[in-house]
């Protein structure tokens, strides 16, 4: 199976291919009846549920969604550009992961990347005019935040399926899953200390937490990049597969499985979890974009830029 192999479809809801047929979900309400209706999955659906359309790959598609019975597949595709997330491509995503939550006949979701890589991560160029301002990542209500650092968290489950280059804050999207799945070609890497900037997305609370100090800060004061055998040892993946296909399968395998349990004892089981972190996370989250943003204004953020466009290794002054 190719990832272009599982967008052949035999029916599909009607949605325009572009990114802005996934922005305007609003109105998802409409598909549900002006009288409940039970769905395929047994779950009733009210006058106030989403009800989440397909977006199917399409060049001009940034996020793409399938849903698949009771679990939806949620797709990065910006592979022109390695799927670097730019401020559109986040919202897709955010309202996406809405989308998905406030829908009843949904249970599980799948996130993915199309083409070569997962993502190498931030559009830096793309998000610098919204950072340097200082405005909010998301400002919309109907959106989860795919880094689990603002807004109402997610209340159902999410897998992470992993492939090729899953860098910085594409490996903070993987953190921010329930369970991940990584291809065996997988290059790890939060680096963005070699650029003048640091692990804003929460990898310096979800990495340390989940790797342990010492693997965290090998990692992110150096900069190196790591091995999905390596991520397999700090405990960060759960599994590896021989190729970016056979991973997808094993996540949405893994989805239908939760799929099939029972969707209270998830939710519980997810917020009950959640509660053992939250203390911890409380105290470091909310200063992440902040922090993030004053190094965009520093001289060796701006070294950083013009030593990639250069080609050389930057030299820092530490201002």
């Amino acid at each position: 199976m190719t990832f272009d192999g599982i967008f052949e479809r035999r029916t599909l809801l009607k949605a325009t291919a572009a990114v802005g047929s996934l922005l305007p979900f609003s109105s998802m309400a409409a598909a549900a009846a002006a009288s409940p209706a039970p769905d395929k999955a047994g779950d009733l659906i009210t006058t106030s549920a989403v009800r989440m359309v397909d977006v199917p790959l399409a060049p001009t598609t940034k996020v793409t969604v399938e849903r698949r019975g009771q679990i939806v597949l949620i797709g990065i595709n910006r592979p022109d550009v390695q799927n670097r997330i730019d401020p559109e491509t986040y919202l897709g995503l955010a309202r996406a992961y809405y989308r998905y939550d406030h829908d009843p006949s949904l249970r599980a979701a799948v996130l993915f990347g199309h083409g070569d890589n997962f993502s190498r991560g931030i559009d830096v160029v793309g998000f610098q005019p919204l950072i340097t301002a200082g405005k909010p990542f998301l400002s919309d209500d109907e959106a989860i935040d795919p880094l689990a650092i603002a807004k109402a968290p997610r209340s159902k489950p999410l897998v992470a399926v992993v492939h090729g280059d899953t860098w910085n804050m594409a490996h903070e999207f993987h953190l921010a899953a329930d369970i991940r799945i990584a291809a065996a070609d997988t290059r790890f890497g939060q680096d963005e200390n070699t650029h003048g900037r640091f692990p804003g997305g929460g990898s310096t609370v979800r990495f340390v937490r989940e790797a342990g100090w010492g693997n965290a800060m090998r990692y992110m004061l150096t900069g190196d990049h790591w091995s999905a055998e390596e991520a397999y040892r700090m405990g960060v993946v759960q599994e590896v597969a021989a190729t970016q296909e056979l991973a997808l399968e094993v996540g949405i395998r893994i989805a239908n499985k939760i799929a099939a349990c029972a969707p209270l004892g998830i939710k519980t089981t997810l917020t009950s979890a959640h509660l053992a972190t939250a203390q911890s996370d409380a105290n470091a989250l909310p200063h992440l974009q902040a922090q993030f943003g004053a190094l965009f204004k520093t001289d060796d953020f701006k070294e950083g830029i013009k030593a990639d466009a250069e080609g050389r290794p930057p030299i820092f002054q530490g201002r």
